[in-house]
């Protein structure tokens, strides 16, 4: 038996949220180290599992299959592709940020003046570090799992540990008091649960009917999405149209919610906004990208006749949340509301290039997943530490920053300049692809998100100029400019960016055959160009 890399590239993780959990409340620094210690142990595994992947190769690598719970077509099933291999990829390099990032975020306040109470209620930081790993696992799994219901358990799973990050351990930076404060995180961790669990109530009853499908057509129900999708090859499994688009429907709405696509997106600015900076980098970053991938693994391999009849509708609904979430950006007054609202707009993208069925369309849109999660941990990460320097979300509250803290001004205009998909910075090869892909196939959708751009430009510089630039307020006054830790943090972000903007190919050369497949899938090829090239 081969070694089962996938398996441990995930179990590692796991094991470290139970173990970082164990570690006595005395040893709450030995439970920060073991956390990023076992993160970047992952790293480590997440490269070995790039390497070993060939683009040219099978379409799902590295596979593991073992009966799981047989009366049921049940199967621990693993299988990476190219697109899961970057994403994977991606959710490993970000966590040890994310952890440096919150190295003090559950830490025990000081003690308010004239007191011995703490200034604010005591938080565990076992427990911090523990959900973030336990998060980690789950999202990694969620990428590599080829069988159906194994996807969902981990789908919905991870949940439960989002929901005590989002309500347990809020930002301390907030306008109100902490009454109002514990309030609003309550609020925004319980919408975030209802909203998703909804979704995969839903979603749970079309996995079932898939189930019952394959079981009518093929004498033995099954999971197996490379199952599934070869018996449909093959003409084995023939779904009725109405029955198909249903099942379709149950899917892509929990995948809608997670993502998060209008008009279900109204958690994700109430859970990013009360969340810490680290924890909405989690959010936005890498969990919500398990609902854009799912739609190109699960939408498109299972149902893909429905995924091209829901194709009008889905694109509209991307091009409102592109144009709806910039307007919204652009007339926020919290610094982190304003980054949750960008990032509706830039899954309208991303969503967008799945949708346009073209091979420029879908590696932008991977590209983008990869893309928009280094932009937005970069900018999300330095507006976080600019904010536990003031103790205030509000721009208003800020000006002149550039002047006493040169290098987070400037660590905060390239997490900006990326976010508004600058080149040479790496998300613009990702929004080129998308919106070539698109105009393509449909141009005035093409055409009307292009014009959408300059919104990005605004909001990013007039965020930048309203918080970095002019007189000096006297909150302003004396902050600290970028520690040693957060250097750390930040520059290889930056890094990134700057590297994956200028040379891309690393990544779509692992893209690009993944992509060639999904759109097997659903028979599309690109279109023919409408002018014959010179002879």
């Amino acid at each position: 038996m081969s070694f089962p890399l996938l398996t441990v590239t995930a179990v590692v993780p796991a094991a470290g949220a139970i173990a970082t959990a164990a570690v006595p409340a005395a040893r709450r620094v030995a439970a920060k180290w073991l956390a990023l210690s076992v993160s970047l142990v992952t790293v480590v595994l997440a490269a070995v599992v790039l390497v070993r992947f060939d683009p040219g190769g099978d379409r799902y690598q590295l596979t593991e299959s073992r009966p799981w719970i047989a009366d049921f077509g049940v199967r621990y099933e693993l299988g990476v592709d190219g697109i899961g291999a970057v994403l994977m990829a991606l959710t490993a390099l970000l966590v040890p940020f994310i952890i440096l990032a919150g190295w003090h975020d559950a830490d025990e306040p000081a003690a308010e003046e004239g007191g011995d109470k703490p200034g604010r209620r005591w938080r565990p930081t076992q427990g911090f570090f523990a959900l973030i790993l336990a998060v980690e696992a789950m999202v990694i799994i969620s990428f590599l799992a080829t069988d159906v219901f194994l996807f969902y358990i981990f789908f919905e799973a991870m949940l439960i540990p989002m929901y005590f990050l989002i309500g347990g351990f809020g930002d301390r930076a907030h306008e109100h008091g902490e009454e109002e404060a514990s309030r609003q995180r309550s609020y925004a961790a319980v919408k975030f649960l209802l909203y998703n669990l909804a979704g995969g109530l839903i979603m749970l009853a079309a996995v079932i009917g898939l189930y019952a499908v394959t079981a009518d057509q093929l004498g033995e129900g099954t999971f197996s999405l490379q199952a599934i999708t070869e018996a449909r090859a093959n003409g084995d499994l023939d779904m009725a149209t109405n029955t198909e688009r249903l099942l379709f429907l149950g899917f892509f709405f929990a995948f809608a919610v997670k993502a998060p696509l209008w008009p279900l997106h109204t958690w994700l600015p109430n859970a990013m906004g009360e969340s810490t900076a680290p924890v909405a980098v989690l959010i936005t970053a890498v969990v919500d990208k398990v609902g854009t991938f799912a739609m190109l693994r699960f939408c498109l391999g299972l149902f893909p006749e429905a995924s091209e009849w829901a194709t009008p509708v889905v694109l509209v609904l991307a091009l409102i949340s592109i144009i709806y979430g910039a307007l919204l950006a652009v007339g926020q007054r919290d610094i982190k509301r304003l980054i949750a609202y960008a990032s509706i707009s830039h899954f309208g993208f991303i969503i967008l290039g799945v949708f346009a069925m073209t091979s420029q369309g879908q590696g932008g849109a991977t590209l983008y997943m990869v893309n928009h999660g280094l932009s937005t941990a970069a900018l999300m990460l330095v507006a976080g530490f600019l904010i536990s320097r003031r103790g205030s979300r509000l721009i208003a509250d800020y000006g002149g920053v550039q002047k006493v803290a040169p290098v987070l001004a400037g660590t905060f205009l390239i997490g900006g300049l990326a976010t508004l998909s600058l080149p040479g910075l790496a998300p613009f090869i990702s929004e080129f692809l998308v919106l070539v892909g698109t105009f393509s196939r449909y141009p005035v959708i093409g055409i009307i998100a292009a014009a959408t751009i300059v919104l990005a430009a605004l909001y990013v510089l007039v965020l930048y100029q309203r918080t970095m630039t002019g007189p000096v307020k006297d909150g302003v006054r004396g902050m600290p400019d970028l520690r040693v830790r957060e250097l750390a943090v930040v520059t290889p972000l930056i890094a990134l960016l700057i590297f994956l903007g200028v040379f891309p190919k690393p990544l779509t050369d692992i893209v690009n055959p993944a992509v060639e497949h999904s759109l097997s899938d659903v028979e599309k090829h690109d279109p023919a160009p409408d002018v014959e090239a010179a002879k």
